[in-house]
């Protein structure tokens, strides 16, 4: 069984920054693709970033590319994304996905957190 618990979440100011975190249970992290999404009151669930089990390739929605960094040691179950100049149209619940390859769709991802609130006040 393939558990995801982020953390890292909370209120924050715009313009700030945060770091999220998902530690991912099991031997088989490195297998995975790793990805970031994020649900606003009201709206669908949608891609934020994504990373490949080696980190050869990142993806990154057009709404977040400059601002933010995903990244992973495998070393530590853990995937990372840095999210800097955060705007109030970032707030969401944000959750952690593993799937089998880099895609921005959900569909592509099995196991998914049960999600961290970041809250950004304008």
């Amino acid at each position: 069984q393939v558990q995801l618990v982020e953390s890292g979440g909370g209120l924050v100011q715009a313009g700030g920054s945060l770091r999220l975190s998902c530690v991912v249970s099991g031997r088989t992290f490195r297998r995975y693709a790793m990805a970031w999404f994020r649900q606003a009151p009201g709206k669908e669930r949608e891609f934020v970033a994504a990373i490949s089990w080696n980190e050869g390739t990142t993806s990154y929605a057009d709404s977040v590319k400059d601002r933010c960094t995903i990244s992973r040691d495998n070393a530590k179950n853990t995937v990372y994304l840095q999210m800097n100049s955060l705007k109030a149209e970032d707030t969401a619940v944000y959750y952690c996905a593993a799937g089998y390859g880099v895609a921005i769709t959900r569909e592509n991802y099995i196991y998914w957190g049960q999600g961290t609130q970041v809250t950004v006040s304008s």
